[in-house]
């Protein structure tokens, strides 16, 4: 009795083990795993008394038992597929050799007490070409550390063009969550986090409209004290408006002004193209006022966001003067860009605006802007501009969101 109890923590030490071990939970043939576990009680009968055996035999049986019931579960079925896919993937991925071989030529130098070169460094960034390589280079960042902090009493970390570098391969491989880590202050890896990384990981989220990923990254900006600035700005605003993102871009664009930050033409044309083409007229003034007193003169983007704020208001006159003032004052080269600029706001713009209104007042808009349209290229071909468009290209019936 006594005996018993003093090894019953052992006992419960054993059973943990066991339900630990998730690899053999998800064999697919239930009998697999009461081979696995029988043999594990054979195994251990050489070391403890029997009647400790009889205990751990109980609670294995219990333990099969519980795991026959969840194998034919459906939602443990689908969970032990998905992770063993999960576990195939990372089974089937192994380093590169290139990068194998330019790792342990660095691992060697350490170990011989030697800073390696850091030539062998950059070969070992252009040599990623998979997740497992971007776990070599981190794992080597670390060792560097390390042995700059202990052997040659270095506290500082390395430049900040390591850190572009090392945030550019991991985009490279698609090992985001490696590449955020290139942004926290507080790292193993003496890395120094930059505004210029950054600006790398929001490009990638911006070709892949990945709106979530922006919203990750810039939530590690502001930890991180790192600042804000114009061309973050850019991307961001690029993000939102391709993502169809109004309500982040609100909430960016208060940060970015409460920053402090002089938002740049380009933003202001995004972000104002983005309004008209939702039909916010409310927020398009707005923007049109903060632009007004950071930027002097219009860019095409602006100046035809502001062309549709005044047709959305009925001020068809109002429109086209604005859109005869952009033809004269941007350069000769720029004209081109205008008439294309002016065919969109007549064909496309009208029924992306019907969109994002409600079903019962997109009639009586979409009537309209069609009539206010034509006002405006009557005034436009009077002052000489040629505006060639079919009069029944404009907002076609049937082309009206039902």
């Amino acid at each position: 009795m006594h005996l018993a109890s003093n090894f019953r923590p052992v006992s419960r030490l054993y059973q943990a083990r066991y339900f630990l071990n998730f690899d053999w939970c998800f064999t697919p043939d239930v009998q697999k795993v009461e081979d696995c576990v029988i043999s594990h009680q054979c195994q251990r009968t050489r070391s403890f008394s029997s009647a400790i055996n009889h205990g751990f035999q109980t609670n294995s049986t219990i333990y099969v038992r519980e795991l026959v019931y969840f194998r034919e579960h459906p939602l443990f079925s689908m969970t032990s597929r998905a992770c063993s896919t999960s576990i195939a993937k990372e089974v089937d991925e192994t380093p590169t050799e290139a990068a194998k071989e330019v790792y342990h030529k660095m691992l060697k130098s350490l170990e011989g007490e030697t800073m390696p070169p850091n030539a062998l460094l950059w070969s070992l960034i252009d040599s990623c070409r998979n997740r497992e390589d971007i776990k070599l280079l981190f794992q080597m960042l670390q060792s560097l550390r390390k042995f700059r902090l202990s052997n040659l009493r270095i506290h500082e970390n390395f430049n900040s063009h390591l850190c572009q570098r090392v945030a550019d391969a991991c985009i490279r491989v698609g090992a985001l969550d490696f590449g955020k880590k290139v942004l926290f202050k507080h790292n193993v890896y003496g890395i120094t986090p930059t505004i210029a990384s950054v600006h790398h990981l929001l490009s990638y989220a911006k070709e892949h409209n990945n709106a979530k990923l922006m919203v990750d990254i810039m939530k590690l900006l502001k930890k991180n004290d790192l600042p804000l600035q114009p061309g973050t700005a850019d991307i961001v605003f690029s993000i939102c408006s391709s993502t169809d993102s109004w309500g982040l871009i609100s909430k960016y664009s208060k940060k970015f002004i409460k920053g402090g930050v002089k938002l740049r033409r380009t933003s202001f044309g995004t972000w104002m193209v983005f309004a008209a083409r939702r039909g916010d007229v409310e927020s398009l003034w707005k923007i049109e006022d903060l632009r007004s007193k950071t930027v002097k003169q219009h860019n095409l983007a602006t100046g035809v966001s502001c062309a549709k704020g005044y047709l959305l208001e009925c001020k068809p006159e109002n429109a086209a003067s604005v859109i005869h003032m952009l033809h004269e004052k941007l350069p000769t080269e720029k004209r081109p860009e205008i008439l294309a600029e002016i065919l969109k706001m007549i064909i496309e713009w009208p029924l992306e605006v019907l969109k994002c209104q409600k079903k019962e007042d997109r009639k009586a808009l979409a009537n309209s802007l069609r009539k206010d349209i034509q006002t405006v290229i009557g005034i436009l071909m009077n002052e000489g501009l040629e505006v060639t468009v079919n009069q029944e290209d404009i907002i076609r019936e049937e082309a009206i969101p039902a």
